[in-house]
């Protein structure tokens, strides 16, 4: 994971809410992704990490945020061990109480951190979430991680980069870089949780949490 060089952009007005668009209809939305693709992309991925560790998987560690993330970061490593004939090390890291936003979009139910038996130090851990957003989701997993252990690196990978960064944050592996507007959201479905595997872009509702979890 990297810090930007230039200055972020200034995020653009809010609406009157002061929300975030955290949801929307699902089925307003269009597919941007279908199954197939999502799997091209995945396996793009963890081709990727293996490339830039130099196949080191003893010192690996992929670390899912929930809730897609975790899914996703499953589906990594199996790619990973696919590939390289030897399994990868993977777990959870909640960041909910290291949000910096909990006051505007209300209480969350904590998850699971599951790390390694042997923990993370020394390791190149990479980060996986579903869609970087604003980069205050990963800010918090770099506090996260700071709590729980000293990694040698950390990097970040995540399905969809839809832009909007508020903090000078970029990924190291994208799936799918996708332009969007504030006054769209994207939904990434995974067969882990909803019918099939596809990312949708749709008109955003500004309220309340959103159901399918922290926007990134």
């Amino acid at each position: 994971m990297s810090l930007s060089a230039s200055r972020p952009q200034p995020a653009a007005p809010w609406p009157p809410s002061s929300r975030r668009p955290v949801t929307g209809d699902r089925a307003a939305a269009r597919a941007v992704l279908g199954d197939a693709e999502v799997g091209r992309v995945l396996a793009r991925i963890a081709h990727e990490i293996l490339e830039r560790t130099s196949g080191d998987l003893d010192r690996l560690v992929l670390l899912g945020i929930p809730t897609r993330g975790v899914s996703l970061a499953r589906r990594l490593g199996a790619l990973c061990e696919r590939f390289e004939g030897r399994p990868v090390r993977v777990g959870s890291l909640d960041v909910t109480m290291y949000r910096d936003d909990l006051a505007l979009r209300g209480v969350r139910a904590l998850a699971a951190t599951d790390l390694p038996v042997d923990g993370i130090d020394g390791d190149t851990v990479v980060l996986v979430d579903d869609v970087l957003f604003s980069g205050r989701t990963v800010r918090a997993a770099l506090e996260a991680l700071n709590d729980v252990g000293r990694p040698r690196e950390v990097q970040l990978a995540v399905l969809v980069d839809r832009g909007h960064r508020e903090l000078p944050i970029r990924a190291d592996y994208v799936g799918k870089n996708l332009p969007t507007s504030l006054s769209e959201t994207v939904h990434v479905l995974l067969t882990e949780h909803d019918d099939r595997d596809a990312v949708l872009l749709g008109p955003a509702a500004f309220g309340g949490p959103d159901p399918t979890g922290p926007a990134a």
